[in-house]
């Protein structure tokens, strides 16, 4: 098992931890990306290089190009509920480069696929906060104590005005809270 340098140590098998956390979110909502984008393969391809990774494979390029290009299908998706599916595959990829270093801004490399897949099943039942809430709680029970201790790692998820950003400070306050 070894480390990453940094303000800590994270080793691989934390990494696929993450990994996995965040493709799950991300394996959700993909159908409504390629429900929408039937000939783009991107986010697709980010997903599946996250589960390589997350299932055993030595971390490569793979997960940085097809993390960068599921971000940039992202920008051209026509609906924020495509946008933030595609946005949850292309952090599930980018989650085995998540970096050792105590900034709040890493935080969302690890919760904000959750958060997306919790907006995009908002926004699917007619933008619903409610439904939000409920996929927030799953997200947050899906998580192991392997990836609760990784997150305390770092500080609080950074403060956003948007929904998807609220929706990750909520997880991370609930996978923070002792007992929760």
């Amino acid at each position: 098992m070894t480390a990453t340098p940094g303000d800590f140590e994270l080793t691989m098998d934390e990494l696929r931890v993450v990994a996995r956390y965040v493709v799950e979110s991300a394996q959700e909502v993909l159908p409504v990306f390629e429900a929408g984008n039937p000939d783009d393969p991107r986010p697709r391809a980010a997903v599946d290089a996250a589960l390589r990774f997350a299932d055993g494979a030595r971390r490569t390029a793979l997960q940085r190009v097809t993390s960068l290009d599921a971000h940039r299908a992202a920008k051209e998706a026509a609906t924020e509920a495509e946008r933030l599916a595609a946005r949850a595959a292309g952090d599930a990829a980018a989650a085995a480069y998540l970096h050792p270093i105590a900034r709040a801004t890493q935080v969302g490399h690890i919760l904000r696929g959750a958060a997306c897949a919790a907006r995009v099943a908002e926004l699917v039942a007619g933008d619903d906060p409610e439904v939000g809430l409920r996929s927030i709680e799953e997200a947050r029970r899906r998580a192991t104590p392997t990836l609760v201790d990784v997150l305390n790692r770092y500080p609080l998820a950074p403060a956003g005005k948007n929904r998807t950003a609220h929706l990750m400070t909520l997880l991370d306050a609930s996978l923070r809270t002792p007992g929760a």
